[in-house]
């Protein structure tokens, strides 16, 4: 009894007691159990009453299973990558064909077949960001870096050391050229754009398939630039204008004098058109080629997804540092990409870094109202992005008149490129009271010592500024400009100086002898070179940023006032997360892709007074049908469609000899023949010309 007594104040008052002394007691009470004294001096041992606890058991820990997912990942990762590389080469090609049926063979393969043999040299122009970047010369932060890409391959400096990054690959905000004691040069070569980024083709696809016809490094050469540069600084400080001009002479002399074809893409496009003026114009703004130079040099231009006349994509990237795709990951992480990640405010970064890429202002809509519409209507009125394409409006009867008129009403004004509301956006100009920006007092600024880092020119608005902006409500191609010279004018002044976004009324006046204007097709002629052929080739099928619908975001330190309002959406005027979209590849309109080969320099024109001949070939994007086909062989989008095999074959029958008529002319899937039709363009040159 004393014993039991003993143990009950031990029992209840244990959970009590730290674990040392719990632990201590328990032995204790176990040696009395198994010696207990039976009176009589002998040790009696009797069954312990008291129940052991249990040691206690360590908690499962955020952090451990962070870790255990972590490594998870890892290695099923590393099992994944030991079965790839031990499994056959043909392997996913079985699994694919055993999923879709037999692939066709690759395009090279299959005109190879038909007997088709290299033939013309070719030229690639790569668009902007898909060449390499490499560090030539660089500050303290980028010690072991020297040749080493910045942009392009895995781009492990941006998360290893953003910063030092973000420095290097910003160009000089007053000159537009390098920053004291930084060089950052083009790398060179096929491999300057064959691949963006490991597994992400560009180039290669169609690189391997004229290969396969007998093209090698010697008929083959990439133009690499560097595309943060506008195109006459490229000359200035690289002499690229010059290495295209010798290499394309070269490639020509040493194949038999067979003319070049030149293959650009995206950005390329704008880039060969300023080339083509350059090299034709007297030293020493230009090449001093003389006016028979590319008559004599190339045999055709097939421009894949050209943007000749912008693209409204560049306004939102220069306007907030977003797009469709930023502006969806900003709502659904509020805050996430305006705060201070690792040490790096991204957009402001971002927006401070590309609006010393000169090269950013060449793709600013050009043409003005006249090509991209105003407050009331634009090229594309009435465009339905439902899957069933609009019909052509040759197509609607007067019967239909009333149902037209309806569904006009419904249209998005895709004038407006720019709006503050979706109400504003949707409402009659009549009803729109707008407050002019130009001239506003910007007020007191709103920079501080803490936006040093992340100084953009909208630091020195001040509050006034950014209210102006938003009460002049809407803003059209024209206006844009005007916007864009307000928000940021040292970046406009280096634009400006370089790039021009009007149409030229007389092309015989002087002053579009400057090279300004030679990459913008509406104020300057084609070549003097009636054998040579211009393709245009692009894909259809996609939503493709038009419009956008802003909203001024809530005033903070450093950080953008103005952003995408993701909210305004209506399907039925083609509106989803505050952008309206109209048909193209995703980055490029139609519009823009088409108008000048079905239009502008459609026959003899002022724009193309030798009369070369133009053709559009038109893709449908197809996505693929599983993720075993990558980024698909039918893709119509604005990248993927480098490897599109219907483009590639008729990239391949091109350089090996055919004509645009021997290809089989015009291939339109879109509405771009009537949408041109409705833009009054003067094609004719004005008979009298006044100096001014």
């Amino acid at each position: 009894m004393s014993l039991l007594r003993r143990r009950k104040p031990i029992n209840e008052s244990s959970d009590s007691k730290p674990l040392l002394e719990k632990e201590g007691e328990e032995h204790h009470e176990e040696d009395h159990d198994e010696d207990e004294d039976d009176g009589n001096g002998k040790n009696k041992k009797t069954p312990s009453k008291i129940k052991k606890k249990p040691p206690p058991q360590s908690k499962w820990s955020c952090l451990d299973t962070c870790c255990w997912f972590i490594g998870c990942i890892c290695i099923t990762w590393w099992l994944l990558l030991f079965l790839y590389n031990a499994m056959p080469a043909s392997f996913p090609q079985y699994v694919t064909e055993a999923i879709t049926g037999p692939l066709p063979d690759p395009p090279g393969v299959k005109l190879k077949k038909e007997g088709l043999e290299a033939k013309h040299p070719v030229v690639f122009v790569p668009g902007i960001v898909t060449g390499g970047l490499e560090l030539w010369e660089g500050r303290e932060c980028a010690e072991g870096l020297f040749r080493k890409r910045l942009w392009g391959g895995t781009f492990g400096e941006v998360y290893k050391r953003p910063l030092c990054w973000v420095e290097h690959m910003s160009l000089d905000n007053e000159t537009g050229l390098d920053p004291c004691g930084i060089r950052v040069r083009p790398v060179s070569g096929l491999v300057a754009a064959d691949y963006f980024a490991p597994g992400y083709f560009v180039w290669a696809v169609l690189i391997a398939n004229l290969a396969r016809i007998g093209y090698e490094e010697k008929t083959m050469y990439m133009a690499a630039y560097d595309w943060r540069l506008s195109f006459q600084n490229t000359e200035v400080r690289d002499q690229t204008l010059s290495r295209i001009k010798s290499n394309i002479e070269l490639m020509v002399a040493t194949n038999g004098g067979r003319k070049v074809v030149v293959i650009p893409h995206s950005m390329g496009v704008l880039y060969f058109l300023h080339f083509m003026k350059w090299v034709e114009a007297p030293a020493p703004m230009g090449g001093g080629g003389g006016p028979d130079w590319c008559s004599k040099h190339i045999k055709a231009v097939v421009n894949i997804g050209g943007p000749f006349l912008g693209v409204p994509k560049a306004i939102a990237g220069l306007f907030s540092a977003e797009a469709k795709d930023i502006a969806v990951a900003r709502a659904l992480a509020p805050g996430f990409l305006d705060n201070d990640i690792f040490q790096l405010q991204t957009l402001q970064h971002v927006m401070r870094m590309s609006r010393t890429w000169d090269s950013t202002m060449s793709m600013i809509p050009r043409g003005g109202d006249t090509i991209w519409g105003g407050l009331d209507w634009s090229p594309e009125e009435g465009y339905s992005c439902s899957k069933k394409r609009e019909e052509d409006d040759t197509q609607i009867t007067d019967q239909a008149g009333a149902e037209n008129a309806v569904c006009k009403a419904r249209s998005a004004n895709y004038g407006r490129i720019i709006s503050f509301g979706k109400d504003v956006a949707e409402a009659p100009s009549s009803d729109i009271e707008r407050i002019d920006f130009r001239g506003a007092i910007k007020g007191l600024s709103a920079a501080n010592t803490t936006c040093r880092d992340v100084w953009t020119e909208y630091h020195d608005m001040g509050f006034a500024g950014i209210k102006a902006v938003a009460e002049y409500k809407t803003y059209t191609a024209e206006s844009i400009v005007d916007l864009l010279h307000f928000v940021a004018p040292k970046m406009m002044a280096r634009g400006t100086a370089h790039f021009s976004y009007g149409i030229a009324d007389n092309l015989d006046d002087p002053k579009y002898k400057h090279y300004k204007y030679w990459s913008n097709p509406l104020e300057t002629t084609l070549p003097n070179a009636p054998d040579m052929e211009i393709f245009s080739l692009y894909g259809v099928g996609l939503p493709t940023e038009r419009a956008y619908v802003y909203k001024l975001s809530p005033h903070a330190e450093c950080s953008i006032p103005f952003k995408i309002d993701t909210s305004a959406d209506d399907e039925d005027t083609c509106l989803r997360d505050g952008v309206y979209s109209v048909d193209g590849d995703e980055t490029v309109p139609v519009l823009s892709a088409g108008f000048m080969c079905a239009k502008g320099w459609r026959g003899k024109t002022r724009f193309n007074p030798s009369g070369i001949r133009t053709y559009i070939r038109e893709y449908n994007h197809s996505p693929p049908a599983n993720l075993l086909e990558g980024r698909g062989t039918l893709s119509g989008a604005h990248v993927d469609i480098m490897g599109n095999f219907a483009l590639i074959e008729d990239v391949i029958r091109i350089v090996a000899g055919a004509s645009g008529e021997e290809l089989g002319g015009d291939q339109i899937h879109s509405n771009i023949r009537n949408w041109s039709e409705k833009i009054n363009l003067q094609l004719e040159e004005t008979q009298v010309y006044s100096s001014r």
